[in-house]
């Protein structure tokens, strides 16, 4: 399993939208096995700023992932609601 934080920043009045595209986009990648949870924190005082915290089957899964073309089309969908470029950071892997 792996742990990944994705960080984003909504362009302003977009905070419901990029909320409801998290729902769907996380539901069909658990359906898909490779995504074992998600959860979305917001900023408190912030301006906008989020991190989804997710858990993976493995590297490769999130690699994958970030290379097919569901993330291009959540990418390109998502240019509408995201200010700047996001940010993804590995927190750890743990080897069974």
């Amino acid at each position: 399993m792996i742990n990944i934080g994705l960080y984003y920043k909504t362009k302003p009045g977009k905070e419901k939208e990029f909320e409801e595209t998290f729902e769907g986009v996380v539901e069909k990648l658990k359906s898909s096995g490779v995504v074992i949870d998600a959860k979305l924190y917001k900023e408190i005082g912030g301006d906008s700023q989020y991190m989804i915290y997710s858990e993976w089957k493995d590297l490769d899964s999130f690699r994958n992932f970030m290379q097919s073309k569901e993330f291009s089309e959540t990418t390109n969908r998502g240019k509408s609601i995201i200010e700047g470029i996001p940010r993804h950071r590995v927190f750890s892997e743990l080897k069974e």
